[in-house]
């Protein structure tokens, strides 16, 4: 059987679960949503279309949904998708912890760190489920908007895993002429990168609410880059990684457009709104504002200076003032540029 015939099941049923669940179908696989929201269940089997995210796209004849996670469900899928909030990614696989096995094709398309445990998807993967299937696991980042996606506008992301043979597998299920799908070897700097660049994104859209224009935006957006890219040495990553389209490419993204979520925060925090109420009004999880806590404890633990990103962090559990983060920000002490780096990312 090929690949591009096996059952996917994506557990996710958010803007991201919904548009790769989609590509997918339209890729030629037949694909299985899991929400616990009874009215998405009902909508995409009745009417194939997803009343709570990317309603207005029609979706595909192949693609149905349920919310049962039996032993059934998860062993006629040979392909498992994971489009899950970083924060709750733990309590779903708990579910099916003694059904998804090696034998499975597991994708994750989560982004974030766990707050209790600083633990990136992957180290959630390998905790729920064991090594063995977190060591082929393949992990899926890049700039991907998702409403761009379901459009069928060309995009370009990055799989990666430390088993090339699940790798090779992945990029065959996703590979389009709209959806160009690269490899790597390199899951933690990408883990990495997809994480942290919600934060640098948060203070992005902080700065444009502030009224700095270009100079400002370009510093921030390369700087971010730097702190990113020294979290990453520190886990082991490779330097080069945070060039690419999980690096780079993913942090231009979602730090210079208001259809990013955590660009749109930072924005709206700049403006004078509350982050609760913020956070509320959006439908959706901006998971920058959960990784701006863990980042700042692991970077602690590392004993990484990642500024930015700790003045994220004062902004938005401390309450510090967004003029006073700038100012200390802009006041630091010159140091080389690639301090902290071993090898420079460009």
């Amino acid at each position: 059987m090929s690949s591009k015939k096996k059952k996917i099941l994506v557990l996710g049923s958010g803007n991201f679960g919904t548009c790769l669940a989609q590509h997918l179908a339209l890729n030629g696989c037949d694909v299985c949503v899991w929400s616990h929201h009874s009215d998405v269940v009902d909508s995409i089997n009745k009417h194939h279309r997803n009343p709570r995210y990317l309603s207005s796209a029609q979706l595909a004849k192949n693609m149905t949904a349920t919310s049962d996670l039996s032993e059934e469900t998860v062993a006629m899928s040979g392909v498992i998708l994971l489009a899950i909030p970083t924060q709750a990614l733990r309590s779903v696989l708990s579910k099916v912890k003694n059904l998804i096995t090696e034998s499975h094709l597991l994708i994750c398309a989560a982004k974030g760190i766990e707050i209790e445990s600083l633990e990136f998807p992957g180290g959630i993967i390998e905790s729920v489920l064991g090594p063995g299937v977190a060591k082929s696991a393949v992990f899926l980042s890049g700039p991907s908007f998702a409403s761009e996606v379901v459009q069928r506008l060309p995009t370009a992301v990055s799989l990666a895993s430390e088993n090339p043979e699940r790798c090779f597998e992945s990029q065959k299920l996703f590979h389009a002429d709209v959806f160009r799908a690269y490899s790597s070897d390199d899951p933690t700097g990408l883990e990495v990168a997809g994480a942290l660049k919600n934060v640098i994104a948060i203070a992005s859209g902080a700065v444009t609410g502030l009224g700095f224009e270009s100079n400002s935006r370009a510093a921030l957006v390369t700087r971010g880059l730097a702190e990113i890219t020294k979290v990453g040495v520190a886990l082991g990553a490779k330097p080069l990684t945070f060039t690419g389209l999980g690096g780079v490419g993913d942090l231009f993204l979602t730090c210079s457009s208001e259809k990013s979520r955590n660009f749109s925060l930072g924005y709206q925090l700049a403006k004078g709104k509350q982050a609760k109420d913020i956070l509320s009004s959006m439908g959706s999880v901006a998971e920058g504002y959960y990784t701006a806590k863990a980042v700042h404890d692991l970077g602690r633990k590392l004993k990484v200076q990642i500024p930015i990103c700790d003045q994220v962090y004062k902004v938005l559990y401390e309450n510090k003032p967004i003029e006073d983060a700038v100012r200390d920000l802009l006041t630091r002490e010159a140091k080389p540029e690639l301090d902290g780096i071993q090898s420079p990312p460009l």
